[in-house]
């Protein structure tokens, strides 16, 4: 048998749920006998007034000073059912098996919860809002994934909100309350390390989410992905089909998994092919416009037989700014050396040689994360989350190749 736990409200005062255990009856009898008595049967009435004289609760203290309204996920709890089984229970009960929509009413019950009149109205279909948050705007993978949210939203009716976290993890759950305290229809997040938090600040209410470019096997969610790895690989085995034998991968040090996963691509294709193709990784402080001259001093460090005669840098304005710090040493690209970015970002493009570089498929991303939306609202109960792994491609540019014919 469990216990109950009882909860004392200011100076040892008995609370409701004190009152509600005692009289063996829920907290919402006990508040309709306490503020509507006309509403609760004679014998119950009983039973919580000698309660209340056997604990000396004061009938004049307000509901809410004993106990707030329960939320979504301790009538969950009480239920033994998830929280999305319980939004299903109270908007679309058709959805859900008889029997445990006869539990969840049963918790409701018991809790004495009451829900959201206006969550209750959105959650039915009203609100046809996605709340879109992006770790940064400033970076085009990001904003094709808006693009590719916003036609896939339009073509369904809805309407999408976009937020730019920048980078930082405080404006991220900023936006993700929110978003929640908005009672959007789903939301949709592309975040920069482990978003497991946020993710649990979405779904405690049932909110259908989305997370993607992140996924590390705990999410209660669905996810969209690229093939980060697949991304690496298909960067470094471009520069051995090229004839490049001597590679260098360039990344900042840190922990962040796409990052770690592009880096094993580099590695299975330098290792597929075998002797006589090398690697060398070289960390960065930064992975930005102005870090490429760091990259190079390395570069030229090196003796001469080490020295690369092709390079990877983890994101395309690295990349670029690699170039430029490569030509303004005298050195040719793709000449002496070549150079590819990672991660089809525009911004990189416009350098006086066009820079390689993989095509992240963002558009499509976006577009998928809206659909995995609304196949969770559709399929209530039944949903079951998935995993949308979407497929790069390269996108050969000069840098690497050469002059292409026009």
């Amino acid at each position: 048998m469990g216990s109950t736990r009882t909860a004392r409200g200011r100076g040892g005062a008995p609370s409701m749920v004190e009152v509600a255990a005692l009289a063996g009856v829920s907290v919402g009898t006990v508040s309709n006998v306490v503020n509507h008595p006309e509403r609760v049967r004679a014998e119950t009435i009983e039973k919580v007034r000698a309660a209340i004289e056997q604990l000396g609760f004061s009938r004049a203290v307000p509901v809410r000073a004993a106990r707030t309204n329960p939320s979504v996920v301790e009538v969950a709890a009480v239920a033994g059912v998830s929280v999305g089984t319980v939004s299903n229970a109270l908007n679309h009960p058709e959805q859900v098996r008889p029997e445990t929509l006869a539990r969840v009413r049963a918790a409701i019950e018991q809790l004495g919860f009451t829900p959201n009149a206006n969550a209750r109205s959105l959650a039915g279909g009203e609100n046809r809002t996605i709340g879109l948050v992006v770790v940064d705007l400033g970076n085009t993978l990001f904003v094709d994934i808006a693009r590719g949210a916003q036609r896939e939203a339009a073509a369904r009716g809805e309407s999408l909100l976009v937020t730019n976290s920048d980078r930082d993890d405080a404006q991220q759950d900023a936006h993700l309350d929110l978003f929640e305290s908005a009672r959007v229809r789903g939301v949709v997040l592309a975040p920069l390390s482990d978003p497991f938090a946020g993710i649990q600040r979405v779904r405690r209410h049932g909110t259908p989410l989305v997370v993607v470019n992140y996924d590390d096997g705990r999410q209660d969610c669905c996810t969209v992905l690229v093939d980060n790895e697949r991304v690496g690989y298909l960067a470094a085995r471009h520069m051995v089909e090229l004839g490049r034998r001597r590679l260098a991968w360039v990344s900042e040090l840190n922990d962040l998994q796409p990052v770690h996963e592009r880096q094993a691509g580099v590695r299975r294709a330098v290792r597929e092919a075998g002797r006589g193709v090398s690697l060398v990784e070289l960390d960065t402080e930064g992975v930005g416009e102005n870090d490429g001259d760091h990259v190079v001093e390395e570069v030229l460090a090196l003796p001469a037989r080490r020295r690369p005669d092709a390079l990877i840098a983890v994101t395309d304005m690295l990349g670029a700014s690699v170039v430029e710090a490569l030509r303004g040493a005298g050195l040719s690209v793709p000449g002496d050396i070549a150079v590819m970015g990672c991660d089809h970002d525009a911004r990189a493009w416009g350098g006086a040689v066009p820079l390689t570089t993989v095509r992240m498929e963002g558009e499509e991303m976006g577009a998928a994360a809206v659909r995995l939306l609304a196949d969770e609202v559709a399929e209530g109960v039944d949903h079951v989350h998935r995993r949308v792994v979407v497929q790069p491609s390269l996108l050969v540019r000069e840098s690497s190749a050469g002059r292409l014919p026009r």
